[in-house]
């Protein structure tokens, strides 16, 4: 198995784990409101998403040329899927709602946000996962 996919897979898991945890704590920083935070987290996410988009991409090409694990396989096209239903489905209701947030509103409750964080969750077991398959293989 050539690392390419693996390296590529372990910058991946880095960039999500790394803005999984930068996400909250922006709003503990002094002098953060809720709609300069909520500014500088669409920017935030649209660049990691764009960037995984990427990731995703490379993975898939690099592991299309080499022997695959059936389980890396699997894993791979969940990985894609999940990313697809954060970028398509998620993230467009979560930058309306924050617009309507930095703008002064006040939308109604919405439960995206949580689906958004458990599958960013998945997505870090999925990439480690696939990491420790091909590791292996």
């Amino acid at each position: 198995m050539t690392p390419l996919p693996l390296a590529l897979a372990c910058i991946w898991f880095g960039m999500v784990l790394a803005i999984s945890i930068e996400a909250p704590l922006k709003f503990r920083a002094p002098g953060i409101t809720l709609p300069l935070g909520l500014g500088i987290g669409r920017l935030v996410f649209r660049a990691l998403n764009a960037s995984e988009i990427v990731l995703a991409t490379a993975v898939t090409v690099t592991f299309a040329f080499a022997p695959r694990p059936l389980a890396a396989t699997v894993l791979l096209i969940a990985l894609a899927v999940t990313l697809a239903v954060q970028v398509v489905l998620l993230r467009p209701r979560l930058e309306a709602r924050a617009r309507v947030i930095i703008d002064g509103g006040a939308p109604p409750r919405s439960r995206t946000h949580v689906a958004y964080i458990v599958l960013e969750c998945a997505k870090l077991l999925m990439l480690g996962a696939f990491g420790i398959i091909l590791m292996f293989a």
